[in-house]
């Protein structure tokens, strides 16, 4: 076996790649970005970009994001999920990328970049970006695809899903996440059981929200997130009866 060189070592560059995911009317939502420039060239793709030489990866992260989304909040937590490293994803050369997830109450408006990157960003439903037709750039189908499925499943053991909704909320709100990112309706008084029995994950304010939950003249209590972060009790991702994987 010859000795190794230093020709026979990759040198690959390296990028950040985001999953940002909201629920607006009820729907789980992905932050896209429509590239500007080839390739992919107007092809809807994940928020991100490539590292400085001089910069941590998650700190290019954070401001891939706000150049080209306008979404510049230092507190949004950042979840690495994984790396992608297959030889051929990005046709420019050998690029490696990390992934991460984050998760968001805030809605911002459609942000017009005006740089040559990125043409504008947008909110998008997420059940059609994982489809087989679907035209996202690079391979951020299935990076999307991972992510969402780490956020399924943050769901049973975590209290990720008060991070989808404002300071205070009512349970009815809570579940609405659930469904949304799980896909599929749960029974309320089963969920109202496990949700009070978890320890640590909502706290009553004491105030009412009037005429909430399609009740007609009954306030619904109002809730916040609590200290904890994993659930002891775990809302496990479970179908209902007849239902289908």
């Amino acid at each position: 076996m010859r000795p190794e060189s230093e020709a026979d070592y990759a040198t690959p560059l390296m990028t950040a790649d985001l999953v940002i995911l909201s629920i607006r009317e009820g729907v789980l939502h992905v932050l896209l970005v429509k590239r500007g420039t080839e390739p992919y060239l107007n092809r809807y793709a994940l928020p991100g970009g490539f590292v400085h030489h001089d910069e941590q990866i998650i700190a290019a992260a954070r401001r891939e994001l706000q150049e080209e989304t306008g979404l510049d909040d230092p507190s949004m937590p950042l979840e690495a999920i994984g790396y992608y490293d297959a030889l051929d994803r990005d046709p420019r050369g050998r690029v490696i990328t990390f992934s991460f997830l984050s998760v968001t109450a805030t809605m911002p408006a459609p942000y017009a970049h005006r740089s040559s990157d990125v043409r504008i960003a947008v909110w998008k439903p997420v059940a059609p970006m994982l489809g087989e037709d679907s035209r996202l750039a690079f391979d951020h189908v299935a990076i999307l695809r991972d992510a969402v499925y780490v956020a399924r499943d943050r769901l049973q053991y975590t209290t990720l899903a008060t991070r989808f909704l404002p300071e205070e909320f009512t349970i009815a709100e809570l579940r609405a996440v659930y469904e949304a990112v799980w896909g599929f309706e749960l029974d309320r008084a089963n969920f109202h059981r496990k949700v009070k029995d978890a320890r640590e994950f909502i706290v009553e304010t004491g105030d009412v929200r009037v005429g909430s939950e399609g009740r007609l003249g009954r306030p619904a209590k109002l809730y916040r997130a609590g200290e904890g972060s994993a659930l002891v009790s775990p809302i496990l991702m479970t179908l209902p009866a007849g239902g289908e994987d």
